[in-house]
């Protein structure tokens, strides 16, 4: 099944249009009106400098619903002894930043351009890009950014420098989604990663279904912070 052509209108076709390796179309733009309608149809961009913007919709889709997450024993001992301090979209920018030069298997080079970190602090900016951030005193060591619509949230990508760092960011944020109501988190395709914290592939017509019913519900917009009473004990 051949790709589309995305035109200079902010739409996008069916994404149950998309070929079998998730390519759906080629070109369009990474304004913030079009990554926000991209999110919201279960699209999402990735490409790497060299490219032209390239968008996706796989199917299967990796999902995990917050309060099916699983916490390993020696991780929920770790996130107890509280090696680092986690915040909520304290330094978006610096979290994309780094998790642009992380370094990871089989991946040469990186699809977090400097495109994609502009585009994505503008939306940040709206409410709807958020992060979560560990820190060692005043150095940011682990974290991970996302995009949120209602009761939605799509992981894009996470890193860490030192022991620990992004899962028990991840953990933190996973707990306070759940606290806000947030029924759905994507985390795009499968991983041995994601799947041990209880993540799960679904067809697409299903998540499709799921987003659609998450999305109209409200949300929290930006800037995040945990509750006053939140503490995450794994």
């Amino acid at each position: 099944m051949p790709f589309f052509r995305i035109p200079d209108q902010i739409l996008f076709p069916d994404p149950n249009l998309a070929e079998d390796s998730g390519l759906l179309g080629v070109g369009g733009d990474l304004s913030v009106e079009r990554l926000a309608l991209a999110y919201q149809l279960g699209i999402f961009p990735w490409f790497n400098d060299d490219q032209p913007i390239l968008w996706w919709s796989p199917d299967p889709r990796m999902v995990m619903r917050p309060e099916e997450l699983h916490v390993g024993r020696s991780l929920a001992k770790r996130i107890r002894q509280r090696p680092y301090r986690i915040t909520l979209d304290t330094d978006f920018e610096g979290v994309m930043r780094h998790c642009s030069t992380a370094e990871r298997p089989d991946q040469d080079g990186t699809w977090i351009t400097e495109d994609m970190i502009q585009a994505y602090t503008a939306l940040h900016r709206v409410g709807h890009a958020h992060s979560v951030e560990a820190w060692q005193g005043d150095e940011l060591v682990g974290g991970l950014y996302g995009v949120s619509f209602g009761a939605f949230f799509a992981g894009e990508s996470m890193f860490a420098r030192a022991a620990d760092a992004s899962k028990i960011a991840y953990v933190h944020l996973v707990r306070q989604l759940e606290r806000w109501g947030v029924q759905l988190i994507d985390c795009q395709v499968h991983t041995e990663h994601l799947a041990r914290f209880g993540a799960r592939e679904i067809p697409r017509v299903e998540y499709l279904r799921l987003l659609r019913q998450a999305t109209q519900l409200p949300g929290k917009t930006g800037p995040w912070h945990f509750d006053a009473n939140f503490a995450c004990r794994g």
